[in-house]
């Protein structure tokens, strides 16, 4: 295949869950300009009609928004019925939705550890195991979760008091390898992306002005010097996407401007 030919998504069907808005939306909207036709979920479907009218304008493909919340797992079964009635198969299966809640770790309730990790562990197992099973009868496909590097450390109390979200990415981190391995005999390749600092919604109690020397300092520390932003998360999310990583399977891709390698 030539270069091109290799990241070309034409002809192929991705789900996008948290697809409509921040890092999700910035996936959803790689993907449809490499030629994906789109499902797009979270629990708003306003922000999701949005987005698909933006993309299909703008990339003319097909994108398709269903609500969906991820901690629930009758709305997970909803989802991928109404889905498989647009789409006989899904390809491509980008697990982005994601919730975090901050408190101090010595008062962290139980009761949003327990949401947190439905959403960001358990529905991704339950939706992941479901379009796995789509995948395997139509040759293969390959599933992208959204990690973060807050999963592959300790992070201080000042600047991410979420414990919670940090250990259901450290899940998800080894759900994705562990996925990887037993998921290769069916053609289904496993990866992750991990962001670092990237400016979404979720992030923007950073910017609140009783944060902002708190922000200051975190992106001071960034070798980079600057948050994420789109063009950042598009190709890499292609890249997995494609038959251009058809060789890469169990890997995490680290999206940090160099944070993790300090």
């Amino acid at each position: 295949m030539k270069l091109l030919d290799l990241f070309n998504l034409k002809g192929k069907v991705a789900l996008v869950t948290g697809g409509g808005r921040g890092i999700g939306k910035f996936i959803a909207t790689g993907l449809a300009e490499a030629g994906a036709d789109l499902i797009i979920t979270s629990r708003k479907l306003k922000n999701l009609e949005t987005t698909a009218q933006e993309l299909e304008n703008d990339c003319e493909v097909r994108v398709v928004p269903i609500a969906c919340d991820m901690s629930k797992k009758e709305d997970i079964d909803t989802l991928v019925k109404k889905a498989t009635e647009v789409f006989p198969t899904i390809d491509i299966l980008v697990n982005d939705a994601g919730a975090t809640w901050g408190a101090p770790t010595l008062q962290f309730p139980i009761e949003k550890w327990d949401y947190v990790f439905n959403v960001n562990l358990r529905g991704v197992w339950i939706l992941t195991q479901k379009i796995a099973n789509l995948m395997k009868g139509h040759g293969g496909g390959s599933v992208i979760n959204i990690a973060s590097i807050a999963g592959m450390r300790g992070t201080d109390e000042l600047g991410h008091p979420a414990v919670s979200y940090s250990a259901s990415k450290a899940g998800l981190i080894n759900l994705t390898m562990n996925l990887a391995i037993k998921f290769a005999h069916h053609k289904i390749r496993v990866n992750a992306i991990a962001p670092g600092l990237f400016r979404t919604d979720m992030m923007a109690y950073m910017e609140k002005p009783e944060m902002k020397a708190v922000y200051d300092i975190a992106v001071g520390m960034i070798p980079l010097q600057r948050t994420g932003d789109i063009d950042d998360m598009k190709g890499v999310a292609v890249f997995l996407a494609s038959e251009a990583s058809a060789y890469m399977t169990g890997a995490i891709l680290v999206v940090d401007g160099g944070s993790t390698a300090k």
